[in-house]
């Protein structure tokens, strides 16, 4: 328990200012990637097929030339995450809505409240395990956790079909 709760706690993606400001090759975008998600240094995986579907979905901005820019790693760090709980066309509405034009300016801003969230919850989620306690708190705390994550995903899902048709 202390380690995903020290993980949850501590470790976040580089802030937008920390990515690297060069272009980078596939190879060197992947492994940038194991320090920027979470869960890639768990058991989740980002292959250069997945990040060229993603291209070939619009989730992505297409590569210049064979080479990445901080933006491309804002969108996969984005991306690695949302893919867990979301469909990866849904992932891509959730950009598209937060990400009007990808222009720097607002792939920096979506950046930026995507950071400020997963550090809001994940320190929420962290607080809520208990290192002192027993395996029946841990079952009903880990059955807490499963039935929330449902419900908010169902309310996600909700939510953006509800947006992709513009209503209320």
């Amino acid at each position: 328990m202390e380690i995903i709760k020290k993980m949850l706690e501590e470790k976040r993606p580089n802030n937008w200012e920390d990515i690297p400001d060069i272009d980078l090759y596939m190879d060197q975008v992947l492994s940038y990637m194991t320090r920027q998600h979470v869960g890639l240094e768990l058991d989740e995986n980002l292959t250069s097929a997945m990040v060229n579907n993603y291209m070939k979905k619009d989730l992505l901005p297409r590569a210049k030339g064979k080479k990445y820019d901080r933006q491309h790693i804002a969108y996969l760090t984005a991306i690695c995450l949302l893919k867990q709980v979301l469909s990866v066309t849904d992932a891509g509405e959730l950009l598209k809505l937060h990400i009007k034009e990808r222009k720097e300016e607002q792939v920096q801003a979506f950046y930026e409240k995507y950071m400020e969230t997963m550090d809001q919850e994940f320190c929420e989620i962290s607080a809520a395990i208990d290192e002192e306690a027993d395996q029946e708190q841990l079952a009903d705390l880990a059955l807490r956790l499963a039935v929330s994550s449902y419900g908010q995903k169902l309310a996600c899902q909700q939510i953006l079909e509800k947006l992709e048709k513009g209503e209320k």
